[in-house]
């Protein structure tokens, strides 16, 4: 485990781009300098051990030394010590519709990159609880077990897309299923279910599912994502716009997200159904939520002391400065004799 103690100090790698540009500006500048002087070959005859390679090797060296630099200013530090702590909360599960509907753009990007920017925002705002991940199209799969490392579950979350799974539709049925399989049974902590979809083309047989949460403890909270004027679904490739998903007739599918569904599962379950327009307001109304219900106390392992790593990173990059002073733009006289490069001219 590793941590970055000042990870701002990362944009001063944006110096990189600049330190090139100026050495290329600088290196056009004095070709026509010399130009202007004397021409190609009188050059070479009046300064015949000048190195282009010596030259670049000495930028290489440079710009090595400052990123050395900016990660030392960084701090990287890294976990010596495991211990295990005691931590407050609730057991939350994330099940992400990931079926083609969700490319629809009747929400801005589109409903699945928005869905991704709540469950990223409801990471934020969770304390001390537990998270899980779930995604499911026509199928439902298990993304991320329950955790506390919510580094983690924010890359696991990133990573989704509507082609991790083959088989299209919304199983939301078989997505309340698998989470019974992510609460621990010895720890009776209070357990939370999110369903973030549009509920529209869900497959049927629901209600079985809903039961059998409800008596295991298991509240559902649902997030609508989308609009119920809908929108078609388009087909992209590079981010570039190809076409709009067809029928069988040729017509142009028109998705729209289906409130019903969500509705009827929350309320079976005694959660809570919300609309995903408001990101804000939805991250306010879940911990609300959250707060009511009882908080269970679990044990977890987790990193409590670490050690920095400046230092290697700092005597790197004043090694590599101590040598650039040493480093000549001028030809070595042994590897110019074994004529490596190529630079005796005949």
């Amino acid at each position: 485990m590793y941590q970055l103690e000042a990870s701002y100090y990362l944009y001063l790698l944006g110096i990189i781009p600049i330190v090139l540009l100026a050495f290329i500006l600088l290196y056009f500048w004095k070709r026509k300098t010399q130009k202007q002087f004397a021409e190609q070959e009188a050059m070479l005859k009046l300064s015949p051990a000048y190195s282009n390679f010596k030259s670049v090797t000495k930028l290489l060296v440079f710009i090595v030394a400052l990123i050395l630099l900016i990660i030392a200013i960084v701090n990287p530090r890294i976990g010596t010590q495991k211990e295990e702590v005691k931590r407050e909360g609730v057991d939350v599960v994330f099940a992400l519709d990931v079926s083609k509907s969700m490319l629809a753009e009747d929400i801005a990007p589109n409903r699945l990159e928005k869905s991704k920017q709540l469950v990223s925002q409801l990471l934020n705002a969770l304390g001390g609880d537990r998270v899980g991940i779930i995604g499911y199209a026509g199928a439902a799969f298990p993304q991320l077990p329950i955790t506390t490392d919510y580094n983690a579950a924010r890359m696991f979350l990133n990573s989704m897309n509507t082609d991790i799974v083959s088989s299209q539709g919304t199983a939301i049925g078989e997505a309340i299923e698998l989470s019974k399989s992510y609460y621990d049974e010895q720890n009776q902590t209070s357990r939370v279910l999110m369903i973030i979809s549009d509920g529209e083309d869900h497959q049927g047989n629901i209600e079985t599912a809903i039961k059998e949460a409800s008596e295991l403890g298991i509240k559902v909270i649902t997030i609508g994502v989308g609009s119920p004027s809908g929108g078609p679904i388009p087909i992209k490739r590079n981010g570039i716009l190809q076409e709009y998903y067809r029928d069988s007739n040729g017509e142009r599918v028109i998705t729209k997200m289906d409130d019903e569904v969500l509705k009827q599962i929350a309320q079976s379950t005694d959660g809570l159904f919300l609309y995903g327009d408001s990101t804000s307001e939805v991250v306010k109304e879940v911990k609300e939520y959250l707060n009511k219900l009882d908080k269970e106390e679990f044990e977890t392992m987790q990193f409590s002391a670490f050690k920095s790593q400046y230092q290697w990173f700092l005597a790197g990059a004043l090694l590599l400065l101590f040598l650039d002073i040493f480093l000549l733009e001028r030809k070595t006289f042994w590897l110019e004799k074994l004529n490596l490069f190529n630079e005796k001219t005949k």
